[in-house]
Order: C-alpha cells, then structure tokens, then sequence
C-alpha cells in the first residue's frame, strides 16, 4: 500500500505543469543580495529552482501551477527590491 501512495505522489509531481520567468531585480549590490533573493524565492510554496545573477540582475525561477506570478514578486518586494517579469517559458 506505500508503494502505491509513493507512486501516485511521485506520478502528480512529474506531472505537474512547470513554469519558468526571469524577474529583473532592481536594488541588488552585493552577494549576499542574491543569496537573500533566492531563499525568499524558494520559500514560496511549489518554487521549485531559483537561480539569480548579480551581474545580470535576473532571476530565473520554475515553479508549478500552485505558484501566483505575483507571489514570486512579493518575494522580492518583501525584502526591498523591485522585480519586473521580462519572460515566462
């Protein structure tokens, strides 16, 4: 019977529809900022990666279907820098 549950949950995750955006960050000066970024970002439930770049100012996150665009913006707004979507895969 674990099996079949172990199964199942591994079936819906696979199956589950990911989405990847880049976010330009506005506010990033240092390391430490990106590392701050992306722990807010995979704080938010059904992130999956989030990768940012100093240099770049972008963020490329994937995530499921659970995960509100928005979410991932307040992520960042709630640690003081503004995002701005530029592409959705």
């Amino acid at each position: 019977m674990r099996i079949i549950l172990i199964f199942c949950m591994l079936a819906i995750v696979l199956l589950a529809d990911s989405k990847t955006v880049e976010i330009k960050i506005k506010g990033m000066t240092c390391p430490m900022c990106t590392t701050a970024v992306k722990k807010s970002l995979k704080k938010v439930k059904g992130v999956s990666k989030a990768k940012v770049k100093l240099n770049t100012e972008i963020a490329t996150v994937t995530f499921d279907d659970r995960v509100k665009q928005e979410d991932l913006l307040q992520a960042i707004r709630d640690l003081g820098y503004t995002g701005k979507f530029i592409s959705v895969k």
